[in-house]
């Protein structure tokens, strides 16, 4: 009698493949989603004897579904312009934490982030990855969820350096003054507002043919009301606010070549060190230096065009709240704050494992490691054999529709026989019935 266990067990494993096939059609549009393979395995033999030559002769027992392998090939990287999305270009996959502090790894970075400023998956996961501490990122710390939200400030930076780019005019009388406004920064980010004022005092009496010819005093002050009085014996006197003087001395063809030494023996080099003591806010002290070079090139000239000033350029900053954030290529995510400052919030990381097969997969797109798997290896990417980021973009499915149309008209084709095979099977068994009438 034939074994009707034979079809039946190719029509179960037709059956699976279709569900398989039909799965990954369905999640074409699933990001991150990675296409389901197919492996068909026989089942075990009976042996029903010899040949002449001792070769043994054997019956199988049918076939199965060996394995269902997800193929962890590249899916098409899609710009979104969303500066949460995350794409992986490579291997490797994102840690991400659940409420109950399960870590699982996923590929689709459609990400967002959460009333509690965390970067979070679209179902709520937490993205695990490096925080950065004052704009700085440990990669051998463990790694914590990420948060980096609205909340994130960016510190005041007290003005270190000032550079003033002018002209003063060549052709202005003895006692012309000419005066710029210069914005600096205490370390509280209050701004204050100095003056520059230059006088022209004339030709240089101790200039020689080919030094000084003309200079030109200067002051840099400070609004007194920005700074605490003096007191001495119980008198509150308001301070001068001025913080340096000096002379600019310039050659015949309006060349920079002395800044406070002496025509005969010129001295052209940076102000440094100037002070500023007693803010009336409570800032701290500090110095700043005002940079007459830039390199080795004089940037104050003296011409017969009018005075003006071309270019002020300070490094100090007010404090700035996070205006936007971009993910690098390697994970880093930079944030772009309203004082003009940009500065490392994080860096995201990634994982891999020994064996991508040995994955379990728990839907929406989430694996969670078995013992075939291995445990998870983190790092950041780009190194240790982990792939790339981009940032703005997803990585699509990687199922590719003509594919899955073809295996399904095999699968379609094996189900086909398999039944066919039942069929016969079943007009054998009720001829071999009828035998006896």
């Amino acid at each position: 009698m034939p074994d009707f266990s034979i079809p039946l067990s190719g029509l179960t494993a037709e059956s699976t493949a279709l569900s398989a096939i039909a799965n990954n059609l369905a999640n074409q549009n699933t990001t991150g989603y990675k296409d389901t393979g197919v492996l068909f395995s026989d089942l075990f033999y009976q042996s029903i004897g010899t040949t002449g030559s001792g070769d043994p002769i054997q019956v199988g027992a049918g076939g199965e579904i060996g394995s269902l392998p997800s193929l962890f090939t590249q899916g098409s990287v899609s710009a979104t312009g969303v500066p949460t999305d995350v794409a992986i270009q490579g291997s490797g996959f994102f840690a991400v934490q659940n409420s109950n502090g399960v870590t699982d790894y996923t590929r689709d970075g459609a990400f967002s982030v959460d009333a509690s400023n965390f970067l979070v998956t679209s179902n709520g996961q937490e993205v695990l990855g490096y925080p950065a501490v004052n704009g700085v990122v440990n990669t051998g710390a463990g790694i914590a969820p990420l948060q980096l939200g609205a909340g994130t400030i960016s510190p005041p930076t007290p003005t270190a350096n000032v550079q003033l780019t002018l002209n003063l005019d060549a052709t202005a009388a003895v006692g012309t003054t000419f005066s710029t406004p210069i914005q600096i920064f205490d370390s509280l980010g209050a701004s204050h507002t100095l003056t520059a004022t230059f006088t022209n005092t004339g030709i240089s009496a101790a200039a020689g043919p080919d030094l000084g010819d003309g200079t030109w005093s200067y002051s840099l002050s400070i609004p007194s009301a920005d700074l605490n009085p003096t007191v001495v014996g119980g008198v509150s006197t308001p301070q001068t606010g001025v913080l340096a003087t000096g002379t600019l001395t310039f050659n015949g063809n309006g060349v920079l070549v002395a800044d406070g030494g002496t025509a005969l023996a010129p001295t052209l080099k940076n102000v440094t060190a100037i002070p500023i003591a007693g803010f009336a806010d409570g800032a701290t002290n500090q110095t700043f230096n005002w940079n007459v070079l830039n390199g080795t090139t004089p940037v104050i000239s003296q011409v017969a065009a009018p005075s003006s000033a071309t270019s002020i350029q300070q490094d100090g900053s007010s404090s700035g709240s996070l205006e936007a954030f971009a993910i690098g290529s390697n994970g880093t995510i930079t944030g772009s704050f309203s004082n003009g400052e940009t500065q490392t919030l994080g860096q995201v990381a990634l994982a891999n494992f020994a064996n991508v097969d040995g994955l379990q997969l728990n839907g929406n797109t989430d694996y969670t490691p078995t013992l075939a798997s291995g445990p998870a290896v983190v790092g950041v990417a780009g190194a240790g054999g982990l792939g790339t980021l981009s940032g703005g973009s997803l990585e699509l499915s990687n199922v590719d529709i003509a594919t899955e149309f073809a295996k399904l008209i095999v699968a379609q084709r094996g189900f086909e026989a398999d039944a066919k095979a039942v069929t016969t099977f079943d007009q054998i068994t009720q001829d071999t019935i009828a035998l006896k009438q």
